[in-house]
């Protein structure tokens, strides 16, 4: 049954793309929890992080905290973000957009909070860092995870890849995708 699935999907099931795999799963998974941490936290807020914002846009960043008609929407935003990423990443559905959303989010806790010279936070930090941070990392690595994306067919991405309609001799002939078969 396995080597029929792979067989009948084209499922690509080398060591790249069980990598990606886990990749887009792992990152996934902390993004989902992240965001559920949020979602159920009545005591919540991105304001805190919003105001220890240092570097060349914490300007923006303490306007948005500031003022709290933004922040009700940047906090909305954030927690149902995560909380969507997360799962879409999980399941691999619609891998390539979420993984860019999925960086595009990071990139901007990243330039909320940047690792700068001469920069120092009030809260605690797992470690010291110049430049590059584990925020950093995890936003190339959704990267990567969207730029290839089309090589990874584990996840639910799958049942929209087009197929050779199998009705004709070889394979061959019209696209179709497998809702259509």
């Amino acid at each position: 049954m396995e080597n029929k699935l792979a067989e009948t999907y084209k499922i690509n099931l080398s060591a790249k793309a069980l990598g990606l795999f886990l990749l887009r799963v792992l990152i996934g998974w902390h993004l989902l929890y992240e965001g559920l941490i949020k979602l159920t936290d009545p005591a919540w807020s991105a304001a805190g992080f919003l105001k220890a914002s240092q570097g060349p846009f914490s300007w923006f960043f303490l306007f948005v905290a500031n003022n709290k008609a933004w922040l009700g929407i940047v906090e909305v935003i954030n927690e149902w973000g995560l909380t969507i990423i997360g799962a879409l990443l999980m399941v691999g559905l619609f891998t390539r957009v979420t993984a860019y959303a999925g960086m595009l989010l990071l990139l901007t806790y990243y330039l909320c909070t940047p690792p700068l010279a001469g920069l120092s936070y009030t809260a605690p930090s797992e470690g010291n860092y110049l430049v590059v941070n584990k925020t950093l990392i995890e936003a190339v690595a959704l990267l990567i995870v969207a730029l290839f994306s089309k090589e990874n067919d584990l996840g639910l991405d799958i049942l929209f890849k087009r197929q050779p309609d199998r009705g004709l001799p070889g394979g061959q002939g019209r696209q179709t995708n497998s809702f259509s078969q």
